[in-house]
């Protein structure tokens, strides 16, 4: 063969190589477990707002969406920041837009299940709504179990934070232990604090947005007195461990009461949950039992009625079985 085939050859296999190792940074760059959690520390910087104007050109602003386009048209979303706010709260990589996207395909998934199915049109007026519905139960669910661990974290952050004050550090060298020692989601939140303080964010700025990220009562307890301590002086060590301590007491209290409710808990679900299971279990036995449900016109107003009358009766219950220590 002539020599210029075998260089040809050897040219092609290193363009080939080249070629996947830069797909392979590429994606690495982009898409890796370490790239990630980068992009969400220094996106979530922005999410508190309580950064002073000359300080904003180091932040990433958080995007609601990918697009420009969609961009621009949720900024035009009342309160469209609450819920983006409420995502970062959750811990989830979500965007605002494709939680949208999330709510819009499984209502119109559910509609057109409703469609196929031998049911009443009108169902799908409801199953809709309940389906689209699901996205955001699932961030407020994220949301309130983070917020929980973090609350449980509480005690031995501020009793380290004590010990390294004890010990002779500076309280933003404490708060830089609490962020390298401590496990997630707490040592996140205070790595970041920690990181807006070495990007000339002021303390009280970062406490605060701490604080918005963290709606924890025993959280802004703790930034409270470590304000006033800047303010007025005293022993913040002291301070903060008896912020420990109280935290640790009040929940030993909330486990209790936790304890005493469960039945009426267990009550609650079983309730909720069972006219659905026993509508579900009749369907499959004798479907024309219910089909008067919906294709009588009493029997739906009265399948309206006792629906709305269920909405009402879960959430007293839930009301009810909420106690707060």
């Amino acid at each position: 063969m002539s020599p210029y085939f075998y260089i040809f050859a050897i040219l092609l296999f290193a363009a080939v190589v080249l070629a996947i190792e830069a797909v392979y940074q590429w994606w690495n760059n982009q898409h890796s477990a370490a790239a990630k959690r980068i992009e969400s520390r220094i996106r979530s910087l922005s999410a508190g707002g309580h950064v002073d104007r000359e300080h904003t050109s180091i932040l990433k602003s958080r995007m609601l969406s990918e697009s420009p386009r969609l961009e621009q048209i949720l900024m035009r979303m009342p309160r469209v920041h609450n819920l983006d706010l409420y995502i970062i709260q959750s811990g989830l990589s979500w965007s605002v837009s494709r939680l949208l996207v999330s709510m819009l395909l499984l209502a119109g998934g559910a509609v057109i299940l409703v469609l196929i199915l031998p049911v009443s049109w009108r169902l799908a007026l409801i199953a809709g709504p309940l389906a689209g519905c699901l996205p955001v139960l699932h961030v407020m669910r994220r949301r309130r179990r983070r917020l929980a661990q973090l609350e449980r974290q509480l005690p031995e952050a501020a009793d380290m934070i004590a010990r390294a004050l004890r010990a002779g550090h500076a309280f933003t060298g404490a708060i830089e232990m609490v962020g390298d020692e401590m496990a997630a989601p707490i040592g996140g939140e205070f790595r970041i604090m920690f990181d807006e303080i070495n990007y000339g964010v002021s303390l009280n700025d970062a406490l605060l947005n701490l604080a918005t990220r963290v709606p924890v009562s025993d959280l802004r307890y703790f930034i409270i007195a470590v304000m006033i301590q800047r303010e007025s002086g005293g022993n913040l060590a002291e301070i903060m461990g008896n912020i420990a301590e109280l935290t640790r007491e009040r929940l030993k209290l909330y486990e209790k009461v936790k304890v005493l409710s469960a039945e009426g808990r267990l009550s609650a679900n079983i309730l909720e949950v069972l006219p659905f299971g026993a509508a579900g279990i009749i369907m499959v036995v004798n479907p024309a039992f219910l089909e008067i449900l919906w294709h009588d016109p009493a029997g739906i107003k009265l399948a309206v009625v006792a629906l709305v009358l269920m909405a009402l009766g879960m959430v007293w219950m839930r009301m009810i079985i909420r106690i707060h220590v």
